[in-house]
């Protein structure tokens, strides 16, 4: 997948597309008038960008459009937290980690799930 950005209203539209796909764009803009409050064509020129930035595709059915994915969400999400962690914390891991933990109360399960993963990284060195 090309380098991409998604603004936070193309992640919601995304979001949507992903749960449901393939999906038409009225039931896009169903879902999102609910959510959202997103006038069609707010919705519309969203669609419209997200096929530009290559990560939507649509094909015509009849008079309808039904759009796809062309992106993967895992993708998405790794190139969105990527950029974060370097716009955000100049690219260091640890103290990403610190300031999310720090500020959170975490249940026993989220605590042991860390554990679980920082032992599998240690094993990686």
């Amino acid at each position: 997948m090309p380098e991409v950005s998604i603004s936070d209203a193309e992640w919601q539209v995304m979001n949507v597309v992903w749960d449901d796909e393939p999906i038409t764009s009225q039931e896009i803009i169903g879902q999102l008038e609910d959510r959202c409050a997103w006038a069609p064509a707010t919705v519309r020129t969203m669609l419209h960008r997200l096929v530009k930035k290559q990560v939507l595709a649509y094909e015509a059915d009849g008079n309808r459009y039904v759009y796809r994915a062309r992106a993967k969400r895992k993708d998405c999400i790794k190139q969105a937290s990527s950029s974060f962690l370097e716009r955000v914390f100049a690219g260091a891991r640890g103290q990403l980690l610190a300031h999310f933990i720090s500020g959170s109360k975490l249940t026993s399960a989220e605590i042991t799930q860390l554990r679980q993963l920082l032992d599998q990284q240690e094993k990686k060195r």
